[in-house]
């Protein structure tokens, strides 16, 4: 058991290496293409990938998506959301700063998510585990956004 969560823990890391490039470049090409035609463009190119691999080897069940739950449909402007504000934010605070910010707002979400059981997830209980993580990656978050503040000081 130990292993497949090891391997869960590396898939994630690499998910979370290709979520870094992936609002790098979109970052980039958002100052030569504008910042809305990227989006599109990151959205659009997905979705063609998307719908060769769910013809060749889904599992036939994406019509089953009018029977699903209207909230959970909206997951889909939060897919936005999150693309297009990456994308923003890489170009204005830098990529680091951008991803550190998003991941401690995911790790906020999660906790409300998991405390409340919201979206019919397991209840789980904020700790004092969970409590230093929160504080520990707020103190990265200050001491990147000071070192990136002392950076531009030091330039002017």
């Amino acid at each position: 058991m130990m292993g497949i969560g090891l391997l869960i823990v590396i898939v994630t890391l690499i998910g979370g290496a290709v979520l870094g490039a992936q609002s790098s470049l979109n970052g980039k090409i958002s100052r030569t293409i504008g910042l809305l035609e990227t989006v599109f463009f990151t959205f659009a190119s997905g979705a063609l990938v998307l719908a060769v691999l769910v013809v060749f080897f889904g599992s036939g069940h994406l019509f089953d998506l009018i029977h699903a739950p209207k909230l959970q449909l909206a997951a889909v402007f939060l897919g936005f959301g999150y693309l297009f504000l990456s994308t923003f934010s890489v170009n204005m605070i830098g990529v680091t700063p951008a991803n550190l910010t998003a991941i401690v707002g995911q790790l906020l979400a999660g906790f409300v998510i998991d405390a409340m059981g919201l979206f019919g997830s397991e209840i789980i209980n904020f700790s004092w585990q969970r409590g230093v993580s929160l504080v520990l990656m707020l103190v990265a978050l200050a001491l990147i956004f000071s070192e990136k503040t002392s950076r531009a000081e030091s330039i002017r």
